[in-house]
Parts: C-alpha cells; sequence; structure tokens
C-alpha cells in the first residue's frame, strides 16, 4: 500500500512540476529547464499513468492530446454573450469616442486599459472549479462550436487554474475570452510543410489558426503551435467581483493564464493616443500579427453606467490600423443570393496584389452603397483590405473615367429563381422572399425543422446539408415525401436512424398553427407574432384571405408584418407551398390535434438547475411550457419538480430540504414520455 502511495505521490509531483514549466514558458516566456529535461519529466508522468490507469485524471498534461477524431462539433451556449465591437480608423476618432464616454459618464473622465488587438479567432474558455471544462468559438455572440478537446492542445491554456484569486478562494465557474493565434514563424513553417505535401498554403496565420481549431482530430491542432492570450472575462460565479479590468487580468495571471504583456493601463486619452501611435510603427517588430488596439474603460462600475448598444459596448472601441490599399478595375458585376435571401452585389476585378494578396473580388455590399460610391462596370477604383483581411471598395476615381462606363442596376428578379425582390422602408438590403429558392433552400429546411419551429429532431444541419446536395427536395415541404429509402442513401444513415427520422418528420404534421406560422420563416414573424396570429386568425387560409388592414390591426403586430405577410402569400410559389402543406397532411388551424399532448404538464411547476447534456435549459423550460406546464427560476413550496443537470448548485439543496421531487435529465425525458406518449424528441 505504502508503494502505490509512493506512485501517486510522484505522479502528482510531477503533473505539479510539468504546469509550471508550461506557465514559464508559455505564459511569461521565462524557461527554467531545457525542452530535453521537460521531455523526461513528461515521459515519466506518460510511464507511471500507463501503468496505473486508475490514477489518470482530467486534467493531467499528458491528457491534452485526444486519442482519436471526434466526429463532429456540437453547440454551446455562452452564459455571457460575446459582443463585437465598434471601430474606429483616426486618432480623432479615438477622441470623438473618448467625448462619447465622458458625456456618457456625466462629463467623468476615465481611465482606459490598452491591448494589442491580436488577428487571430475569438474563444471562450469556461473552467469549473478551477477545471477547464468547455472551450468554444465565438460562434454568432450568443452560443459557438465546443472546440474544447482542439483547445485542450495549446499549451498556453492551462488545464487546470493552479492560483487563487486575491479573495482567497477559486470561483466555482469562470469564462474567460481570448484571441486564439499563430505566429509568424510558425505560420511560415507549416506553409512550408504543406507545400512539401503538395497541399496548398494558408493564406495568413489567422486563417491558419482558424483552420487548425476547426479540425476534427486533435492531434493535428496539436502539431500546429498555436498559442492564446486572454482579454476579457465572461460570466462569473462564486467568488468576489472583480471592479476594474486591469485588475483582473493581474487576478487570471495569477491563476496562470496568459495575458498580453504590452497591455497597459493609461490615465486619460492622451495615453492611449501615444499607445495606438507607437504600436502603429513598431507592430512589425511583434512576433505576431495585430491589427489594431483595443481601448477599455477600466472600471466596470463605470462601464456598467455606459452600458450596451444592441450588438456592441459603449465603453470599449477598437482602433484599426490603417489598411493597405491597392488601384485596379471593376470588369463586371455579379449578383450573389445569401442563405437568407439577401442579394449581395460583388465586384469582379482585375487581379491586383494588395498587401501581400492578390485581389480578384470584392463586395460592393448593396445597392445604397453603390449609388453613395457611383460605382459603374469599368470604373477605376481604389480597394483596401479592411482590418488587413476583407477587400473593399473604398473610393471611384472619376478622373480617368472614359464615359463608356456602365452603371449598375437592381435585377429585375431573383438572380438564382426569378423570384420577387423586397426591401423595406428601413433596410438597405433587397431579398428574395421566394420560400422555394434554391439559394436559402438549405437555410430555410434548417429553420423550419428547428425546435422552436416543426421540431424534427435528427433534421439538423449535417442532415439536410446532404438531402439539399443530393436534390432529394425543392422545398422543404418536400421532406414530408422523403421515405426510409431516400435517408439511407445519404452518408452514416442506418435502418434504426432512418426510420427514427421519417417518425419524427410524420409526427410534426401534428404542430399547432403557431409553430407552422413560425417555421415558414416568413421575416419579422418570430414565435411570438406567429402565436398572437394564429390565436386570432384559427387558420392559414383566415390568415391569406385577411386583408393587411385587419392583420395590422391585430394587436402586437402592426404595419411592417402586416406588410411582409400579404407580400409573402401574393407569392405565387408561397400558395403552391400551401397547397403542398395541405395535400401533405399538415396541421393548419390553431385548434391542437389528438395527437399532443398539449395538457399534459398542466398545473405542474418545474425548476431547472445546472448543465443539460442533451438541450440548454431554454429549450427545456421550453418543453414544459408546450406540455402546459410552468417552468420558474427559483424553488419553493409551490415547486412541483427539480431536474438537475451538471453542477445543480443551491437549488437542489432547497429541494432536498422541502423534499421535492429531484429528476435527473435522463428521468426528466422518461417522465415526459410516460405523460406524453406522442410527444416526439431525441
Amino acid at each position: 500500500m505504502s508503494g502505490k502511495k509512493n506512485v501517486k505521490k510522484e505522479i502528482e509531483g510531477l503533473r505539479v512540476s510539468i504546469r509550471r514549466h508550461d506557465h514559464s514558458y508559455y505564459a511569461l516566456n521565462q524557461p527554467e529547464i531545457s525542452d530535453r529535461e521537460y521531455d523526461v519529466l513528461m515521459k515519466r508522468l506518460q510511464e507511471l499513468e500507463l501503468e496505473h490507469p486508475g490514477l489518470i485524471v482530467p486534467d493531467s498534461p499528458t491528457q491534452r492530446v485526444g486519442e482519436k477524431p471526434i466526429e463532429k462539433f456540437s453547440s454551446v451556449n455562452h452564459r455571457a454573450p460575446m459582443l463585437s465591437l465598434d471601430n474606429v480608423y483616426s486618432i480623432e476618432e479615438i477622441r470623438q469616442w473618448n467625448g462619447k464616454v465622458c458625456k456618457g459618464l456625466g462629463g467623468e473622465n476615465a481611465r482606459y486599459v490598452v491591448e494589442l488587438k491580436i488577428d487571430g479567432v475569438g474563444i471562450n474558455l469556461t473552467y469549473r472549479k478551477g477545471l477547464l471544462a468547455v472551450g468554444a468559438t465565438r460562434g454568432d455572440g450568443q452560443a459557438g462550436d465546443d472546440i474544447t478537446e482542439n483547445l485542450k492542445t495549446i499549451r498556453s491554456i492551462p488545464l487546470k487554474l493552479e492560483m487563487r484569486c486575491p479573495s482567497g478562494s477559486m470561483p466555482d465557474v469562470i469564462e474567460m475570452r481570448g484571441e486564439v493565434y499563430m505566429n509568424r514563424e510558425g505560420f511560415r513553417e507549416l506553409n512550408l510543410e504543406r507545400e512539401k505535401k503538395g497541399e496548398a498554403p494558408f493564406v495568413n496565420p489567422r486563417n491558419a489558426a482558424a483552420g487548425s481549431l476547426k479540425l476534427l482530430d486533435p492531434r493535428i491542432t496539436a502539431t500546429r503551435n498555436l498559442r492564446c492570450f486572454i482579454h476579457s472575462s465572461g460570466a462569473q460565479e462564486g467568488a468576489r467581483p472583480v471592479r476594474k479590468h486591469f485588475e483582473y487580468l493581474n487576478s487570471v495571471k495569477e491563476m496562470g493564464i496568459r495575458i498580453n504583456s504590452e497591455t497597459r493601463l493609461c490615465g486619460d486619452i492622451e495615453e492611449v493616443v501615444k499607445y495606438c501611435a507607437k504600436w502603429q510603427e513598431k507592430k512589425e517588430q511583434l512576433p505576431y500579427d495585430v491589427d489594431g488596439i483595443v481601448v477599455k474603460v477600466n472600471d466596470m462600475k463605470l462601464q456598467e453606467k455606459l452600458g450596451f448598444t444592441k450588438r456592441s459596448p459603449r465603453w470599449a472601441v477598437a482602433y484599426k490600423f490603417p489598411a493597405k490599399q491597392a488601384t485596379t478595375k471593376i470588369k463586371e458585376v455579379l449578383f450573389q443570393v445569401g442563405r437568407t435571401g439577401v442579394i449581395t452585389p460583388v465586384a469582379e476585378l482585375e487581379p491586383v496584389e494588395c498587401g501581400g494578396v492578390t485581389i480578384s473580388r470584392a463586395t460592393l455590399h448593396n445597392f445604397d452603397e453603390i449609388k453613395r460610391l457611383d460605382a459603374r462596370k469599368g470604373d477605376r477604383v481604389v480597394i483596401e483590405r479592411a482590418g488587413e483581411v476583407i477587400p473593399k471598395i473604398v473610393c471611384v476615381v472619376k478622373t480617368v473615367r472614359t464615359g463608356r462606363e456602365e452603371p449598375i442596376g437592381i435585377p429585375p428578379g431573383c438572380p438564382e429563381c426569378g423570384g420577387m425582390l423586397s426591401r423595406e422602408d428601413d433596410e438597405v438590403a433587397y431579398r428574395c422572399i421566394n420560400p422555394s429558392c434554391p439559394a436559402h433552400l438549405e437555410k430555410g429546411l434548417i429553420h423550419f425543422a428547428s425546435r422552436n419551429a416543426m421540431n424534427i429532431e435528427g433534421l439538423g444541419e449535417s442532415v439536410v446539408e446532404q438531402v439539399v446536395k443530393n436534390n432529394l427536395i425543392s422545398d422543404f415541404i418536400d421532406i414530408y415525401s422523403l421515405g426510409k429509402d431516400d435517408f439511407l442513401k445519404l452518408e452514416l444513415f442506418r435502418e434504426r436512424k432512418a426510420q427514427k427520422l421519417v417518425g419524427a418528420i410524420r409526427a410534426s404534421r401534428n404542430r399547432p398553427l403557431s409553430r407552422v406560422l413560425f417555421a415558414l420563416g416568413i421575416r419579422h414573424i418570430g414565435e411570438k407574432a406567429a402565436e398572437v396570429l394564429a390565436g386570432k386568425f384559427k387558420s392559414l387560409d383566415n390568415l391569406i384571405e385577411a386583408k393587411k388592414e385587419d392583420i395590422e390591426n391585430v394587436p402586437e403586430i402592426g404595419p411592417v408584418m402586416a406588410d411582409t405577410i400579404t407580400h409573402f402569400f401574393s407569392q405565387p410559389q408561397a400558395m403552391k407551398l400551401v397547397d403542398k402543406m395541405k395535400n401533405a397532411g399538415i396541421n393548419l388551424v390553431e385548434e391542437k390535434k389528438s395527437g399532443e399532448s398539449p395538457g399534459a404538464f398542466k398545473g405542474m411547476t418545474f425548476v431547472f438547475t445546472g448543465e443539460l447534456k442533451n438541450r440548454t435549459r431554454k429549450q427545456a423550460e421550453g418543453i414544459v411550457k408546450e406540455l402546459g406546464g410552468k417552468a420558474v427560476t427559483s424553488v419553493s413550496s409551490k415547486t412541483d419538480f427539480v431536474v438537475c443537470g451538471t453542477s445543480p448548485g443551491s437549488k437542489y439543496s432547497m429541494a432536498e430540504k422541502l423534499e421535492i421531487k429531484i429528476f435527473t435529465e435522463k428521468q426528466f425525458e422518461e417522465f415526459i414520455r410516460s405523460m406524453a406518449p406522442d410527444y416526439f424528441f431525441k
């Protein structure tokens, strides 16, 4: 027994040493031992863990690289949104932004933290009880891809937070935001290796980092020499809140987190300006790419006072370094149809080198931008790589016009399907609103099948992509004509999976009218509006036949929604879709059919706590509401059930104290099946 204790003690000692050396090398850039000595420590730890597999723990330095590829990336919700920053492009604009900050603070001056804006990939790390639990991409700001296994291969990201907070305790949960990047030297080595293998080189270090993080095999990611700086906080639970951003950076540094050593605290805006000017001149001396400076109000109370716009914080801004420019000629203009139906004009250019990259296309964004630029086919134009990446037309060189240049007009119909284009008064974009347009069929079907719409479990993005790619459907109602044999032709489908998906599709025909209306993807018609319309008109036929004024007068609807509804159903393609829905047996009236069990949870109150595995808490609460129950946030004597995921917290203890029935996630799903056997979910 003493021998086993000695082995365990040696293993723990090796882990502590290796973590310390990882931090010294990757975070502080101050190696204490040679690479050979480090390798000896790691090899000894690997040997001991191989002999004693029962002593292996997830945060061991040997567990950074997985043994096999993963099948796909799942989506994970951020506890706090990852918002983007507003950009400024000159010193004068920085001073103007400072003026807005002072005005927002009632004339009070703020101190600022300035940070190099690393040209990499934004990520979100979540630590629970000091252990790395989840690592994700930024995604849409609300949720991103779970790339934990790839992020674990980056040695500047600790698997375990070794130090304690100033308050003396590790937070129960802490989110950290940062940037994963590749050094220029590592980028050059990677491209040389790819060229030797006959593979296409990456365009720049940022693309190389992004591509490496999206690999399904962490073993390949581990060879890419990625690095990470942490620059911001997300949600935090269970520790004294830090009130200054600079204090936060120092506190996470004490935990073993790597922050950028060039970050500075500035007393006023003039210090910020000097910092920006310095690094605009010296940026090429850095071993990695930066494309600007991020400026943040240091005091978090002042941050709260300034608040947020819809997309970005008012207390932070990104100063973008001047972009590289070049001149070329517009040869032709193409019109691309995006997956949401937006028509985007794209200029085909005479190829020109700009910032080390050959540019042959540049977006014109929209027709208002074309009008602003007065751009025409045949024009000489100035282009730049905005943020040193995205090609953008800055202006037209009108002094060299010959008179043979051609105006760029709005296409009479959708370039893809010929369908009707629509533009609303408060928008610049023209959209194809044909629900059967091939260009946005894939996006439309994903929305149609989503949980809050027709709730077709198993019809996710990868399956939809295959269905569309294999031309199995021409619109999303065609999904109801597919059988088991059709799905068996697709990748990774076997008998049981195909049969289960067919069952889910059939079950979705019984959804209430409000779900169907939302699933159609009519612009501006969200879940709430769909419920209001279904409750008012009772059937889809009644809604179609209603006059615009009748729809407009419905509470919570108004003229904009009324206009989009009447436009949508005025299309022949939309009416053809309605006929197909009727033929497919889809419920188009508000009364729920007998196959549904809307009252199964009537009179029951649920509380969810902890992290669920199969769905988000919002999705689980939606199931309860759909089945007639209530989902509340706090436990009381009136609570009937508490559903616990991992790390449930105080609600679990309260439920035990009040002797309330506690379900695991699996037991919750079994309860649904027993109470509402016709309810279909994964």
